[in-house]
């Protein structure tokens, strides 16, 4: 048995955008062949794009997709395989994965276990594989394939080509990133790989796509259970290894119980499509056969940083804004959205207003144009005062211009002066609001909702802080007196967050137990929080659900976003 060179294609695709895909395929295929590579692997529908939603309920798109499969296979020689993730029509649409060499599909697989929970509506759109993936045989190595979901599977498609035989199975992946999700993949990849004694190439995607963002950070996992070799996170890579077999399997699969799976519908014979290459060219390391150390599982401000950064910058690209505007308070969330922005885009790109009012103190815009020097970004000054007096003026003929009624007049004035910034310039608004004032409803909709894309929307105030902080540690970017000074919306004297909301650090566990974890307010409550706090905590979760549904999507950092992973209704009774 020959050396195996394996690749995969970390690349970043855009949902629709067919044409430029396949250009991304095209170049990797290209790299991979000046390496030697003898199979490489694409993530979960590069061709469409993931997720493709209800485009896949339009002819013409499956059309497109299946021309651009023609495509590759037009540009795919002897030299190499390449496996590709693309929709396959037939009776209903499945979500595929071809097998191409020598300029023809020897072998089409079907993805057969369909997520559909949180962010994932699979079975609205495909019809499961039902039938076991034959094997592919490349230089002596029996090769099985899944898709995603179907490695989740114990008796899945990594069990199934287990059973038949393989030595190596390749998964590709569009696995949107959340906190800890790495470690969890790659826990989960190893139990499979021990269990059914193969190898496995774990093949993701990266980059934004709408409030998904895909965090690449393939791998490959021996079939002991050890991942051996990781592809970098949050940027597209031609991630290669060299796979050298393993002599001993046999004894693996005879004396350890998990290596005898019984697996049901897998043929009695297994069912192998043999290509064999002439030559493998070296030139790669190949990875060190021990355990890398396992990510971190819990929240890591700097991986979130990540995250944010590479959301906002596909989302202004991938919808070919020319810049963002960001109003900033002199406030903390302002600030760590205006210093995320220029390390996506660059402060060229970024545009940052001051809003004052009357009651906005001369700290704040002293902090505010400290921010813009420090990030070296074009700061407006643009006070409000002059259109708060002349509405007020129009609606005192009718209501009472007090207290909410005159603290969300200014938060709308806002609001109008940034959408008709934006209109000038093309450029998109970036909402400033965190995950803590979204849940409670502490913002004003069409005032500081406005807006085109929310970075910090799923940042806990709480996260928002310890994010800054990391942000400032190479260098200060966000002034120290921002940091330091209590939290306010500065739309009346004297005004402090904690004027209206419990101190955020017990806010924001409370809201971890309601929306994150679906508890009851009692239990919260048994766990020794104030009742009357978390009852009226409680009451605002659900009667502002009709502002989130309001709200522009942002980066999607937990698994359980605001957005496609908690659909509340509106109209709710007293349950």
């Amino acid at each position: 048995m020959s050396p195996l060179k394996l690749a995969c294609a970390q690349v970043n695709v855009t949902v629709g955008a067919i044409d430029r895909n396949v250009a991304r395929c095209s170049s990797a295929i290209a790299d991979a062949r000046a390496l030697g590579v003898d199979i490489l692997l694409f993530p979960e529908l590069t061709l469409t794009g993931y997720p493709p939603e209800d485009l896949l309920l339009q002819p013409q798109f499956i059309e497109n997709n299946l021309s651009a499969l023609r495509e590759i296979v037009a540009m795919v020689g002897d030299d190499i395989v390449v496996v590709v993730g693309f929709v396959r029509r037939a009776q209903d649409l499945h979500n595929s994965v071809a097998i191409i060499f020598d300029h023809k599909v020897h072998m089409v697989y079907d993805k057969q276990v369909l997520p559909n929970y949180t962010v994932f509506d699979e079975v609205r759109y495909f019809r499961s594989g039902s039938e076991p993936s034959h094997l592919l045989e490349v230089n002596g190595v029996l090769v099985g394939f899944a898709i995603c979901e179907d490695a989740w599977s114990p008796q899945g498609a990594i069990a199934q080509a287990s059973a038949m035989g393989a030595e190596v199975v390749l998964v590709a992946n569009a696995s949107p990133y959340e906190m800890g999700r790495q470690a969890a993949r790659e826990q989960l990849m190893e139990v499979r790989a021990s269990d059914a004694s193969v190898s496995i190439l774990y093949c993701n995607l990266i980059g934004g796509q709408d409030e998904l963002v895909f965090d690449g950070g393939s791998f490959f996992v021996n079939s002991s259970g050890c991942v051996t070799a990781r592809a970098p996170r949050f940027t597209e890579e031609l991630f290669v290894v060299d796979f050298l077999g393993e002599e001993a399997q046999y004894r693996k699969r005879l004396l350890d119980p998990r290596g005898g799976l019984r697996v049901s519908n897998v043929p009695g014979v297994p069912i192998a499509l043999s290509i064999t290459k002439a030559s493998n060219t070296s030139g790669v390391t190949v990875p060190p056969h021990r355990c890398l150390e396992p990510p971190v599982r819990t929240f890591d401000p700097e991986e979130v940083i990540e995250a944010l950064v590479l959301g906002t910058r596909d989302y202004v690209a991938k919808n070919r804004a020319p810049g963002v505007l960001v109003a900033v308070s002199g406030g903390i969330d302002s600030a760590l959205v205006a210093a995320l922005a220029v390390a996506a885009l660059g402060p060229t790109a970024v545009q940052l207003v001051a809003l004052p009012s009357r009651y906005s103190s001369p700290e704040s815009l002293t902090d505010a144009k400290e921010l813009a020097q420090n990030l070296d970004a074009e700061l407006i000054t643009l006070p409000i005062e002059d259109t708060h007096v002349a509405l007020t003026r129009t609606l005192e003929a009718t209501v009472a211009v007090k207290g909410l009624v005159d603290e969300n007049l200014q938060s709308r004035i806002r609001g109008v002066i940034m959408m008709a910034l934006s209109n000038a310039s093309g450029r998109l608004v970036l909402t400033t609001g965190n995950k803590s004032e979204l849940a409670v409803g502490y913002s004003t909709l069409y005032g500081d909702t406005a807006g085109g894309f929310a970075v910090i929307k799923d940042l806990y105030k709480t996260q928002v802080y310890a994010v800054a902080k990391r942000l400032n540690r190479d260098r200060i970017l966000i002034p120290a007196s921002i940091l330091t000074k209590p939290p306010s919306a500065e739309l009346r004297p004297d005004q402090l967050d904690t004027d209206s909301l419990p101190d955020y650090p017990v806010l924001d566990a409370v809201l971890r137990a309601l929306v994150d974890q679906d508890q009851s307010v009692a239990r919260v409550v048994a766990q020794g929080f104030e009742a009357a706090m978390v009852v009226r905590i409680d009451g605002l979760v659900r009667r502002n659900e009709y502002k989130r549904r309001q709200s522009p999507l942002g980066v999607r950092l937990s698994s359980k976003a605001f957005g496609k992973d908690r659909r509340m209704p509106i109209s709710l009774g007293g349950w």
